[in-house]
């Protein structure tokens, strides 16, 4: 499988270092989708500080990458919901930590419709 950014130089806004337009995959064998994870422990409960459930997301992606025998390095695109604005900076420096600073499409939403105590939602696709 390959991987190739695609960030244009004329006819749309500059892409920054972290961020890239679209992300083609050639000939990839396999697809995970995956749903909304949520900031939660083994028992359901979530992390009591934004720091707290966006290492536990990142945990819980990790866990469900390795059951599809992938990792961080397979995802290809991430969707965030965000319970506040004010989460985009820390949700943005969670995932560059997970990803080693690899730039993939992404997608930031407020969503004020997730549970007060969920603070942070995120999905991924990931190919191998």
């Amino acid at each position: 499988m390959q991987l190739i950014a695609h960030n244009p130089s004329h006819g749309v806004y500059p892409a920054t270092s972290d961020y890239a337009h679209a992300m083609e995959v050639v000939a990839p064998q396999r697809l995970l989708f995956v749903s909304g994870t949520m900031g939660l422990d083994e028992a359901g409960k979530p992390g009591a500080t934004l720091d707290e459930q966006l290492a536990l997301i990142w945990n819980n992606l990790r866990t469900i990458l390795a059951s599809a025998s992938m990792g961080v390095d397979n995802i290809v695109r991430l969707t965030s919901y965000l319970r506040d604005a004010s989460f985009v900076e820390a949700n943005q420096n969670a995932r560059l930590a997970a990803l080693g600073g690899r730039a993939i499409p992404t997608t930031a939403i407020v969503a004020q419709t997730l549970r007060e105590d969920w603070l942070v939602e995120i999905e991924i696709i990931a190919a191998a």
